[in-house]
């Protein structure tokens, strides 16, 4: 839904004309920003490499997307996606690390390849995307890079040891770049979610629901488009002089 006059012009967002590759982006909080940034004129190229079918489905719901299939924990893959963004577009000004996945188990049962999956993911593709994305950034001495971390990176998480420390060293990676290419005129920051409606929820029982909803000052979950104004006021020229942060979105989950 686009934004009213008044809220645009209060916002002076200046994103018109963009391009954005979004990656995680078949559903929840990826689909949410992809379809926010469309909303304001941004070029949005949506990534996932799971289900061809389900990334082409949600690139559909968006006019002029672009969906790009491909796995970002592969360096060839990678390559080949952004040669791809290179020859449609001539690169991208935006890029928003929000792929991930979960492997849970406890760290003395957790075995080698499910700690070497998930940080493949959460982890190697945003430092795989982020390398990409920046020789176009700096071409064009613009960009803004939003990565999508958790709670889990600043208090741990019992049981997920893997996707903790994955998320964690992404807020590392997220202030490296910022001081790596400030000069250049690109930011980084990174964006933390606390419990959010998505489908990665979904299978929360009533009372596991209820008691989570109660440690939480807000009274309830977040959703994906509260997420994805977060990440959209990252990327517009109100935050500008903003790089090198990490901006809750949790509704006073962990008060940090």
């Amino acid at each position: 839904m686009r934004l009213g006059r008044r809220a645009r012009e209060i916002m002076d967002l200046e994103l018109s004309g963009k391009r954005a590759l979004i990656t995680g982006a078949s559903r929840g909080i990826g689909l949410a920003t992809a379809k926010r940034f469309a909303a304001e004129g941004v070029r949005v190229a949506l990534n996932a490499g799971h289900s061809r079918d389900r990334l082409e489905a949600a690139a559909g719901e968006i006019d002029g997307a672009l969906a790009c299939f491909a796995d970002i924990s592969d360096p060839d893959a990678v390559d080949g996606m952004f040669r791809t963004l290179k020859a449609n577009w001539g690169g991208i000004d935006i890029l928003i690390n929000n792929a991930a996945v979960t492997r849970d188990s406890l760290v003395m049962m957790l075995k080698p390849d499910a700690w070497r999956e998930v940080l493949s993911v959460c982890l190697d593709g945003a430092f795989l995307c982020s390398r990409a994305g920046l020789r176009s950034m700096i071409g064009s001495r613009w960009g803004r890079s939003v990565n999508v971390v958790s709670p889990a990176a600043f208090l741990g998480k019992p049981g997920a040891a893997n996707y903790a420390a994955a998320k964690a060293a992404v807020v590392a990676l997220t202030k490296s770049l910022a001081g790596e290419s400030a000069r250049h005129g690109i930011t980084a920051n990174a964006v933390c979610p606390g419990w959010v409606d998505t489908e990665l929820v979904s299978d929360l029982g009533d009372e596991a629901r209820a008691a989570e909803a109660a440690r939480i000052p807000a009274g309830r979950f977040g959703t994906p488009e509260e997420v994805a104004d977060a990440i959209l006021f990252l990327a517009s020229q109100r935050a500008r002089y903003v790089t090198g942060t990490t901006l809750t979105v949790d509704g006073g989950l962990t008060m940090r």
